[in-house]
């Protein structure tokens, strides 16, 4: 079987198996050793399908093929991974979060699969995620589905959100200034800000691309957000502003994501 075709091989192993399968269960099902099943989920997690963990490997989808994915620069998409690296130490084992649609969102979804959570999303590729995953429990809101992003939102979207209860709320936003964080979307701007009122924190993540800038609606004003997770590009003149705004920022670096977490400006 030649690797491209054992890989393929491989991943439906895993999809089949519940979203995990072990090494030896691959080596034995592929007929080759481990260190050749290592070198092939090397290359399947590269290609973002497929996430390592020890003693097997996580399926997590192949990427949504939506518009807000796909018109992503990659210079902005390597702070974003490094955002997500850094915002996932926050979630806790055992955590209920509820995901709204943004791409930083997924990505930080996609580092999640496997830990044992209780996920509750109107994101259809953030609920894609955790589908097949038999740690954690998948609550997906319902609504009309917005084609640009695949995320449910309007009136039924949020009154399913209203009368939900969890321990934070991931989200992203298109725009964040002194008054407060914005998006482009008047429907999303409901859903998110039901899903602030339903959590005990509220965590914003967030490229440094997006400080400064206004977007069609606002979201909310500072005092909603606990957390904000922003990549390191953001000014010393912003991150002096956030301190007087008594919001919690961590920095995040690309490629050090182990000690990111740990350079919060504010506590």
């Amino acid at each position: 079987m030649h690797a491209e075709d054992r890989r393929h091989r491989a991943l439906e192993i895993i999809r089949m198996s519940g979203g995990f399968a072990s090494l030896p269960q691959l080596a034995t099902e592929l007929g080759v050793s481990e260190s050749t099943i290592r070198r092939d989920l090397d290359v399947l997690e590269e290609s973002g399908v497929a996430r390592r963990t020890h003693g097997g490997v996580f399926y997590v989808g192949g990427g949504p093929q939506l518009p807000v994915f796909e018109l992503r620069e990659p210079e902005q998409w390597a702070k974003k991974r490094a955002i997500a690296q850094t915002a996932a130490q926050l979630i806790k084992n055992g955590d209920t979060v509820l995901f709204d649609g943004g791409s930083t969102t997924y990505e930080l979804a996609r580092l999640l699969v496997g830990r044992p959570l209780q996920v509750v999303t109107n994101s259809l590729p953030v609920a894609n995620l955790f589908a097949a995953n038999a740690y954690a429990d998948l609550n997906l809101i319902g609504g009309f589905v917005y084609p640009r992003t695949g995320v449910a939102l309007g009136p039924h979207a949020v009154e399913m959100i209203s009368q939900l209860n969890v321990r934070c709320s991931v989200l992203s936003v298109a725009g964040i200034t002194e008054r407060g964080f914005y998006n482009s979307n008047l429907f999303l701007t409901e859903a998110e800000k039901a899903m602030i009122h339903a959590a005990d924190q509220v965590i914003v993540v967030a490229d440094s691309t997006k400080f400064g800038r206004q977007s069609l609606s606002m979201l909310c004003d500072w005092s909603a957000v606990h957390t904000i997770v922003v990549d390191d590009g953001l000014s010393r003149e912003w991150q002096e502003r956030i301190r007087q705004l008594e919001t919690n920022l961590i920095l995040a670096t690309p490629d050090q994501p182990s000690t990111a977490a740990t350079s919060a400006v504010n506590q």
